[in-house]
Parts: C-alpha cells; structure tokens; sequence
C-alpha cells in the first residue's frame, strides 16, 4: 500500500478545516480560443473539461454544467472573452461570479490553464471568492451606449486638429482670431472656401457677433496661400468630423430611448428647475434633467461641479440601486477613492489611493477639477486641500467627497445644500481653533483671545496655566 506524501496528509487536514459553502461550485479559466472548466470530482468521472469559444461549444458547456447540477460558477474577467459566457450561463440560471484575477493569481504549484480552473473551482466551493459589481441587466444597455459616445466625442477631436493643420499649411490663422474652429463662426467661413470663396473680406463678414474680434482682424488672418493639395485634405477632415458629429446624435437619441425605458422613481415631484448653465459641445441632444429626475427621484445637478453628462455617465456604470454597497464608504473604496491603507507591524507603509480604470471615478475627478472657480463650500474645500496638498491630491479628495454626496442623495433621497465658502471657511477656522486650544492644553497652557472694542478678534495669546 502506498503510503501517503507530508504535502497530501497536510492537504487533506487543511481540506478538512474548511467548510464546503458552495458544493455545487464550477471554475472556469477563460482564454481567446477556449475556455477550461473544472466541476467537484464527485459530480462527473470528467471534471475538468475543454471548450472551444464558438457558441455552439458555449452552449455544450452551459448544458453540461447543468446536467451535472451545478448552480454557481466562477470566472476571471479576463479581457472581454468573458462576457458571451457569462451571458449564457446567466440565461441559464446560474449564479455566476466574477472575479478579479489579481486576487487569484497565486496558485500553488506549476501554472496551467487546468490548475487555474481547478483552483478557481476549489476557493469557490470553499466561499473564499467574491464576486466583482456588473451593472444590472436593465441598464447595459444604456453603459453601452454611454461609453460609444465617449469613445465617438473622443475620436471627433482627431479631424479638429487635421483640419487645424490643412488651415495651416495654407497660412489662414483662423485659430488666432476664434476660439473654437468648429464654431458657428469657424465653420461658416471653412464651408465658404470649401465651396470656393478666397476672399478674406468676404470671408469675415462671416463673423458672429458674439466674436471678440473685427471684420478687419478677421480678414486679415484669412489672407492665405490656397494650394489643391491642402484644400482637398480640408475637405476630407471636414466631411470625417461631420461624420462623427452624425453618429454622435444617432447615439444621443438611442440614449434618450434606452432611457425613457428605464422605470420612474416612485413617490418622485415634480422636475425642479434647471439652473441656467452654458452647454458645451459634448452636451446631449435632449433634455437629460428631465429623464435624470424621473429615475432617480432626486436632482443629482444640483451638486457643485456635477452636470447632467456626469451624472449620467456615473448612472451609466453604477445604475440606480445604491443597496449594492452598505455604506458611502464601500461605494468610495469600490471607485477607488478612498485612501488604500497598508499596515504591517503597526507602521503605515503607504495611504496611496488604488490605480483604477473606473469610469465612474473618472466622471467624479473630472468634476472635481471644474470646481476650482467655484464659490461653493466645495470649491473652498478643493482650493484648501490644493493649496496643501496640489493638485492631483486635492482632486482626488474633493472627487472623494462628491461621492459620498452622491452617495447619500441617491440612497436617502435627500436634496443637496450648498452652505457656500464662507460657512466652510468658518467652519474651518472653529476646527483650527478647536484643535490649537487641544494642543496648548496638552503642552500645559491655556489658549486665550483678546477682544477689542469693536467685537472682533484682535490677537491670540498663549498664557501659561
């Protein structure tokens, strides 16, 4: 009889202190061509299997997963060769978890595709897995679409510049004389030389009135060395950038549709009014308050620095159901917001927040950035920690707290107040004070504030006690 190594008796003793949460647990590593699943031994003589990533080989897999009665699997979101699977054993049933691949790299022994499946399988059916968040079924759909028209608002700069360069090279400094070369003023004049017209008079009195410059300015920098050559890349970085422009408001309305499908928060008011704000180039083409307010019950614009595309592209990654995370505190830590704390032997080595390619961060920090001019209690709070700390931090902290406010509005369905600079800034000034009086305490003295005549706070002094 063969007797047993050291590893397997320690493997069998280890094995018999943890209890089996999930014995109905499969593991998949999933790969480009195949995907390899490992299901518990006692279910099938074959338990770990091969599968090519044609559907129809998804489907034998999902089929054969629940011939042997399984009920949950788990999965690493490798790329997006996840995501058919996922779908269709969704559709099947099944619970299916997926898992950060970070968190489960370490695998004992020799790495291979079988022992990757087979180690998911065991830490799943042990509960030692936990599932990342995917937004709901109901609004993929409307993530989809969102992160198309970023990716289509993102390519539309590239003709820009093109035509910036054709504009260039045949000496008309339009850029100097408009801010925005794809303005009313801007491309009024591009399509007039477009169809021929090279007179830099007849040109300018293409100007808007709102433009800050004269006819004369105007005519001026349109005085150009027209060549063929750079009329025709004109032309075709023009008609590339009115492509674009088509397909963005193609995506705009089947937002608005994906949208208008999504229910109505229950017991909601009526839509407060908008504050008047000047809409930039990459706003939607449709009212987004109305519908934001319909599904949320609240108005989410009414945070400092947070306008309808970023509360929307927030929504679009998060959804609406905030009951996914317990506390402000895990919604921040799951953005990656939240400071990332590492202690060992009681010494904080680093408070660094995590890398993230989150989505919903980046619409948070992007809003923080915009609160610079603000004179809201959050642009004091942004332009202290700036000052303190610069720019990336202070950033980060403000995205940080205007997530927490999120956080609570949405959750609570609380309206937001802006108690404005001054009452941050006096709150502020308590709490140094309120800490100084602390501080002298402890060292043995006692903080003291001479009063003048007029009521108002002369000097400060430290007595001793």
């Amino acid at each position: 009889m063969k007797r047993k190594s050291k590893q397997e008796k320690e493997a069998k003793r280890l094995k018999g202190h943890l209890d089996c949460v999930n014995l109905f647990a499969a593991g998949i590593d999933i790969g480009s061509t195949s995907h390899f699943v490992a299901v518990p031994e006692e279910l099938d003589a074959r338990a770990v299997r091969e599968f090519s990533c044609f559907t129809r080989d998804l489907l034998r897999l999902s089929d054969w997963l629940v011939q042997v009665g399984i009920q949950t699997v788990a999965m690493e979101s490798t790329g997006i060769y996840w995501i058919p699977i996922y779908e269709i054993l969704e559709e099947r049933g099944l619970e299916v978890l997926l898992v950060n691949a970070h968190h489960v790299k370490n695998v004992p022994g020799r790495k291979s595709d079988v022992q990757d499946c087979q180690w998911l399988q065991q830490l799943h059916t042990h509960g030692l897995l936990r599932g990342c968040f995917r937004t709901p079924e109901n609004g993929i759909a409307l993530r989809a679409y969102m992160r198309q028209r970023e990716t289509l608002v993102r390519k539309a700069s590239e003709p820009i510049q093109h035509i910036q360069k054709a504009l260039r090279q045949m000496n008309l400094l339009l850029d100097n004389v408009v801010t925005d070369i794809t303005g009313k003023t801007g491309m009024s004049i591009i399509n007039a030389i477009l169809e021929g017209e090279h007179d830099s008079a007849k040109l300018a009195k293409l100007r808007d009135g709102r433009c800050k410059h004269d006819e004369k300015t105007i005519a001026s920098s349109l005085e150009g060395h027209y060549r063929k050559e750079h009329l025709f890349s004109l032309q075709q970085s023009v008609e590339i950038y009115n492509f674009y422009q088509q397909q963005i408001f193609a995506c705009d309305m089947a937002i608005e549709e994906e949208l208008a499908s999504l229910e109505s928060k229950e017991n909601q008011k009526d839509t407060p009014a908008t504050k008047k704000k000047r809409k930039n180039k990459s706003s939607l083409n449709f009212d987004v308050h109305s519908e934001l307010y319909r599904l949320t019950g609240v108005d989410l614009t009414s945070i400092n620095g947070m306008n309808e595309n970023s509360v929307l592209k927030v929504l679009a990654e998060t959804g609406t159901d905030m009951s996914h995370w317990p506390t402000e505190k895990h919604f921040s830590s799951w953005l990656g917001l939240s400071p990332n704390n590492k202690i060992t032997g009681g010494k904080v080595l680093s408070s660094k927040t995590k890398s993230t390619a989150n989505r919903a961060a980046a619409a948070f920090r992007m809003s923080a950035y915009t609160l610079h001019g603000s004179n809201s209690a959050l642009g004091a709070f942004y332009r202290r920690q700036r000052a303190r700390l610069g720019a990336p931090k202070a950033i980060t902290a403000t995205a940080h707290k205007l997530a927490r406010t999120f956080y609570s509005m949405l959750k609570n369905g609380s309206e937001y107040v802006d108690l404005g600079k001054e009452y941050y800034e006096k709150k502020y000034e308590e709490r140094v004070l309120k800490n100084l009086k602390k501080r002298a305490a402890s060292l043995g003295f006692q903080l003291v504030s001479n009063i003048d005549q007029g009521g108002k706070n002369k000097d400060r002094v430290i007595s001793e006690g």
